[in-house]
């Protein structure tokens, strides 16, 4: 089969690879569409625990193709969204239900063979069989919203909190449509890309600037979430928290970026400083909201590429051009 290759760090190729054979509890999916996102990026600088050479793609969906000999659960022809996460179910923090921060953690597309492929192989326990209503090529969001649910999870927010979001790309986007529904009062966007700032007003937030200096919020915002990974937003973000206020580090950041913090404002203001890493009890929750409509597709997907392309297209994702880019096989 044909597959996107990270061979070395900054090295990414269209390989022709062994097609995956199904384990006893595992599938096959071929493949329908597959998202790139931030951690693909990471992985390319070779950070984000991978093992290089990978097959990247961890947001992604199709049709199932092969079982194994001891699934039940799902059939050939099944149409599936697949959470990528992978644990050990043995050591420490799976056993206190904090799986997402297994020590073995590992995930399909970042430490196993993923989705930018034709084919690709999980587990049937990671797959959620898709209503009909669902296009399958469009079911490849649910991997990051379910993210985007478990970092409101992390946050319990208050209803009528001011919220304050950095960044307006696919992750932000879906944290402003979470953070409409979970009772918010108002949500603020700040971006430098004007163009996503426009689908952030489309959405239906309260403000959108440049710079926060530009939202009048003199006491601050209940929840600042930075989406952006990137050091100079958290250092601003971190700025804008209010009394009694959190702050969630949401976007992926470079493992060099770093951020000053005051301790005695932490202290004596009572802030929240918190972080939320990738998926824990919220796939299938994710799945729930988007087979009801939470998110638009043709909203946030601004670009279907084929797979060939798909150096290109993490170009593009680089560049912070479109919302969500997939490559289709």
């Amino acid at each position: 089969m044909k597959a996107a290759v990270i061979s070395s760090p900054g090295v990414v190729g269209i390989e022709t690879v062994d097609d995956p054979a199904p384990g006893p509890r595992d599938v096959v999916v071929q493949v329908a569409a597959c998202g790139l996102c931030g951690t693909d990026l990471h992985i390319l600088q070779g950070e984000f625990a991978p093992t290089l050479p990978i097959v990247p793609g961890h947001e992604f969906a199709g049709e199932i193709v092969a079982v194994g000999s001891e699934v039940r659960e799902l059939a050939v022809g099944d149409q599936v969204a697949v959470d990528p996460s992978l644990y050990c179910h043995e050591c420490h923090y799976c056993r206190i239900g904090r799986s997402n921060l297994c020590e073995r953690w590992a995930a399909i597309g970042v430490t196993v063979p993923g989705g930018a492929a034709e084919f690709a192989a999980a587990p049937v326990a990671n797959c959620v069989k898709l209503p009909e209503h669902i296009r399958t090529v469009d079911a490849a969001l649910i991997e990051p919203l379910s993210c985007a649910v478990r970092g409101y999870d992390i946050l319990r927010s208050q209803l009528a909190s001011h919220v304050l979001i950095y960044g307006s790309g696919t992750m932000g986007l879906m944290m402003l449509e979470l953070a409409k529904r979970t009772g918010a009062a108002t949500v603020d966007v700040v971006d430098i890309n004007e163009e996503r700032l426009t689908t952030a007003t489309a959405l239906g937030c309260s403000q959108v600037a440049t710079n926060a200096d530009e939202i009048a919020r003199p006491r601050g915002w209940d929840v600042v979430i930075d989406a952006t990974g990137n050091a100079q937003a958290i250092q601003d973000a971190l700025d804008r928290v209010g009394k009694g206020g959190t702050f969630l580090q949401f976007g992926v950041a470079d493992y060099a970026a770093r951020a000053t913090i005051e301790p005695y404002r932490i202290y004596n203001q009572e802030i929240t400083i918190t972080g939320s890493m990738a998926v824990l009890h919220s796939y299938e929750r994710a799945a729930e909201l988007f087979a009801g409509g939470v998110l638009d597709p043709e909203v946030f997907i601004s670009d279907r590429l084929p797979l060939v392309d798909y150096a290109s297209a993490l170009e593009r994702f680089k560049a912070g051009k479109g919302r969500k880019i997939q490559v289709v096989p």
